[in-house]
């Protein structure tokens, strides 16, 4: 009783403290919250009472509210869609206890009559009914109840740990931004909530066993047996965030500059070094920012683990190349740059981001040119014997922003930096993105001069912190700090994705002049650098206006002996290869060849070759150890040679492949690419006999406009050529021995997590048939978790001459005449490697007799899960060969289903052969896939991120 009473007092005074507090603050929406947090339900029990205020010249009918806990709450919000374009299943087959919601009591106006509500399709958001119109200039104040049942937080860091402790984000119910149109954006996990601002004073209860991390001003912490009662106050400010844990993790560092609340640490960096890191960063951060405006700053770890610095340091502290005190003042700059501009500038999230980031990791940039020069990408590896000759050991630290937007430009997959926030592919989104904004800024400062940009920097947080903004206002500061004019970099940087890349077509000589011609090779008109350098030191730099396709310019004559255009590599330029030229003659302008040990970055300044150990398995060639050879890089090229000569230790002779490609990206979308290629290999396919492949080849490629979707369809051309060997002992081949196919195929492919769908048509010429076949596949994942599997395949001989099956379709394991299929023993009738099963054609699993059709052949392939990765399957068609009736033929089974396409095991039970359980040598009718290609394994990990 005196508990209650206690509380409905604290309550009644703190209404009061926050209706007088009210009538001091400016104008605008005023938040009022109690919140209860259960420790054995995980749930919060809300009574908001929200004062709206109309700023806007509308009359309104309506307002909305972001309700972004009610993201969890079942399989068709747009976050659980989100994470299903994203390959990630958690919240889809997540059980019903497991989830977040929001389960909203009432809502009423200040005279207590009911106002009418709903949720918008995205299930984040509500709609408000108001009972009368709000006038533009008047407030209505809304009272909600409600409850937020939290969820756990394995599918985003937001939520209950497994150890007590609980990350409080968009917990609450805040207005919807409306400038005469309203912000409406769903929780997709961009950390992107754009929400009005307001003055919010919160009395949160919560177990006394926790202690409390938050971004708001704390008024008094009282405890009670049982629980604690917190006042919080947040003036001007969009959200609240807490976090508790059972330990007292957060620390305050009161700095000159601000006051630090945070729980990052560093267990080989000592206290006091940290206070003193702090101080250095809060002092740097003011310097070149401006002053914080709120009471405190909170840095969590919380916060830098959903955007890390990504790249060496993330690997385990044991292995990591960095000293500990620059590992930990990134790590703090990074969080509390993005904590400074998250809680204090306000631009739209979603689609102005880039403002921020540009901001962001310009100042990176700064921090590291000012206190680690001399700080390489890899660290302490960069002085390690045989390390230190690679040229990714030479890069600067910062060299890392341009070396990740070019992974993603030589992958055609780089976004404008305007690209609204949930259409960027996510490594854009959580790198590129951010990376190539921070390089944009340097770009312009080394333009337009560092001051220049710094000051516009300085200018545009003091004008317009905890005020409306947009990009536009950053823009406008930009230019009237700027000498020169900059509209290129907002018209051809920031808003569109062109390459930058130029070339020094040729030089002539004079005695005091060099005469310059160069080449805009992509038409982008932006600025371009020409360093003079003489010796590898740089001795004159001259910066050259944008101009359209080629332009001369006169340069002093001194005693240069090299141009090199962009040689400080702050642009972003998409091929750095021809960007120098020798004044010392034709002879001495040849790049020399430079042969290295594994992978490296690009060398501009050589032309690379990369060898590298590789090793391949099948059980005729055995263990195939060898050395690939390569001019690969790190980050994609057009024209690409492979080789990897192997010796086959059970043959005792050398096998292998090689290859030449080239690749020409057209376009973002549509027709996007094509490629060249002619490749070759040698192996085995039975003892001491051998097969040989030479296949030219041309194909296209088609993607759709949003680069997120995974639909894509190509077209392939080959020549495949096939020259083989046999060992006379084994008898005769049962064809020619040498044979040509020409081959085209359709594919289109879609292949969601959820919904999964593909097909291709493929046409075969050679001189004895000409056959056609349809290969469709569909799985679906159902609301109820369960998942269906259908396969259909069709295939049709239009002519046949030969005599024998070699070329026939097969109900399992087709004889892969085109080399195709992986198999580790393709020959094999019997043995471990004779159950391998790769699907294809047929599809069955049970090893029916005749299973070969020369003329046509139709068949079903089927499973359903019966509990997670356990299902059953079966197999249905019809097959006819020359001269005989069709046959109607079926198998069906078991399947573990545990990793789709990479690792299934299948267990026939029932077929065309009648029960197989019961049936003799019952393990040798066991099936499996398995996967082998570190390539393909690698995609099942990276397929998430482009």
């Amino acid at each position: 009783m005196v508990s209650l009473r206690f509380n409905a007092l604290y309550i009644l005074l703190l209404t009061l403290l926050c209706a007088g507090l009210t009538q001091q603050a400016r104008a605008q929406h005023n938040n009022i919250i109690t919140a209860t947090l259960d420790a054995e339900t995980k749930q919060l029990d809300i009574q908001q009472e929200f004062v709206y205020l109309n700023d806007s010249r509308d009359t309104l009918q309506f307002v909305y509210f972001n309700d972004w806990a009610n993201a969890y709450s079942d399989k068709k919000t747009a976050l659980a869609e989100r994470f299903a374009e994203d390959f990630k299943k958690s919240l889809h087959l997540a059980p019903d206890d497991e989830r977040g919601y929001t389960e909203i009591l009432g809502v009423v106006d200040d005279e207590y009559r009911a106002i009418s509500f709903k949720h918008l399709p995205g299930k984040d958001m509500i709609r408000v009914a108001l009972n009368k119109p709000l006038a533009p200039g008047n407030s209505a104040k809304i009272f909600f109840t409600y409850k937020v049942q939290l969820p756990p937080n394995k599918y985003t860091p937001y939520g209950y740990n497994s150890r007590g402790g609980y990350y409080l984000k968009d917990w609450y119910l805040t207005p919807v931004v409306y400038d005469s149109t309203w912000h409406l954006y769903s929780n997709k996990n961009l950390e992107d909530l754009y929400t009005d601002v307001t003055d919010t004073y919160l009395n949160f209860v919560f177990p006394d066993s926790l202690h409390l991390g938050t971004n708001f001003n704390e008024v008094s912490i009282t405890r009670l047996p049982g629980k604690q009662y917190a006042s919080l106050k947040g003036i001007n400010r969009k959200s609240c965030d807490i976090i508790l844990n059972h330990q007292k993790r957060f620390q305050k560092h009161v700095t000159p500059e601000l006051i630090v609340v945070t729980d990052i640490q560093a267990n080989k960096y000592d206290e006091l070094s940290q206070g003193l890191s702090i101080n250095r960063i809060t002092r740097f951060i003011d310097d070149n920012l401006g002053k914080f405006p709120y009471e405190q700053l909170l840095v969590s770890e919380i916060d830098f683990d959903k955007n890390p610095l990504y790249g060496l340091n993330m690997l385990p502290s044991f292995i990591r190349p960095y000293n500990e005190q620059f590992q930990f003042e990134l790590k703090f700059l990074k969080t509390a740059l993005r904590s400074y501009m998250r809680e204090t500038v306000f631009l739209d999230p979603r689609y102005e981001n880039w403002v921020s980031d540009a901001m962001v990791n310009y100042l990176m940039i700064q921090f590291v040119e000012e206190f680690y020069p001399e700080q390489k990408l890899l660290g302490k590896l960069s002085d390690i014997w045989g390390l230190r000759s690679f040229t990714l050991a030479q890069l600067d630290f910062n060299d890392q922003y341009s070396l990740f937007y070019m992974l993603m430009a030589r992958k055609n997959l780089d976004q404008p930096l305007t690209t609204p926030n949930d259409s960027l592919i996510k490594f854009n989104q959580k790198i590129v993105n951010t990376y190539k904004a921070g390089l944009g800024l340097a770009y312009l400062a080394e333009y337009v001069g560092k001051d220049r940009v710094d000051k516009s920097i300085r200018e545009f947080y003091e004008n317009y912190r905890l005020a409306p903004v947009t990009a536009g206002d950053f823009k406008r500061v930009l230019e009237e700090n700027a000498n020169k004019d900059i509209n290129w970099f907002f018209e051809d940087y920031v808003s569109s994705n062109k390459r930058i890349d130029f070339k020094i077509r040729k030089v002539e000589k004079t005695e005091d002049s060099l005469h310059v011609t160069l080449k805009n090779k992509t038409g982008t008109k932006v600025p371009i650098s020409i360093f003079g350098l003489q010796n590898d030191s740089v001795i004159s730099k001259y910066w050259v206006k944008g101009f359209d396709s080629e332009k001369e310019v006169t340069l002093p004559r001194g005693k240069e002996d090299r141009l090199v255009l962009n040689y400080d590599q702050v642009i972003p330029e998409f091929n750095q290869r021809d960007n120098w030229k020798s004044l010392n003659g034709f002879l001495s302008s040849n790049k020399k060849l430079k042969f290295q040990f594994l992978k490296d970055a690009e060398d501009p300044y050589y032309r690379q070759i990369f060898y590298m150990p590789v090793a391949n398995f099948n059980i005729y060639d055995g263990v195939s150890p060898g050395i690939r050879i390569t001019n690969k890089t790190l980050i994609e090229r057009p024209f690409i040679f492979d080789f990897a000569p192997t010796y086959a230790l059970r043959e005792r002779t050398m096998v292998g492949y090689g290859r030449f490609n080239l690749r020409n990206y057209h376009a973002k979308s549509g027709l996007y690419v094509s490629n060249f290629s002619l490749g070759g290999s040698t192996f085995h396919f039975q003892e001491n006999s051998r097969y040989s492949t030479l296949t030219p080849s041309f194909s296209l490629g088609w993607r759709p406009d949003n680069l997120r979707s995974n639909k894509r369809q190509s077209l392939l051309l080959r020549h495949v050529n096939v020259f083989r060997t046999i060992d006379p002992s084994l008898g005769d081949l049962e064809t020619e021995p040498d044979y040509s196919v020409l081959n085209a195929r359709f594919i289109h492919s879609n292949n969601g997590i959820i919904d999964y769908f593909s097909w291709f048509a493929d046409f075969q010429y050679e001189n004895n048939f000409t056959k056609l076949a349809l290969d469709m596949e569909y799985r679906k994942l159902f609301i109820s978790n369960r998942q269906l599997n259908l396969r259909f395949f069709a295939g049709k001989f239009l002519s046949n001459s030969t005599n024998s099956d070699f070329f026939s379709f097969a109900l399992d394991r087709p004889t892969d005449y085109l080399f195709d299929l992986n198999y580790l023993g393709r020959s094999e009738e019997s043995g471990i490697t004779s159950q391998q099963i790769i699907i294809a054609e047929g599809g069955f699993k049970s090893k029916i007799p005749d299973p070969f059709a020369n003329d046509w052949m139709a068949t079903t392939n089927a499973s359903f899960n019966l509990w997670r990765w356990i299902e059953v399957y079966g197999d249905a068609g019809f097959l006819k060969n020359k001269s005989e009736r069709a046959r109607f033929v079926y198998d069906s089974g078991i399947r573990l289903n545990l990793v789709t396409d990479y690792f299934e095991l299948y267990f026939p039970v029932y077929s065309s052969l009648g029960w197989e359980l019961g049936q003799p040598n019952y393990d040798q009718k066991i099936r499996f896939i398995v996967t082998l290609s570190p390539r393909t394994l690698t995609g099942l990990f990276t397929r998430q991120w482009f």
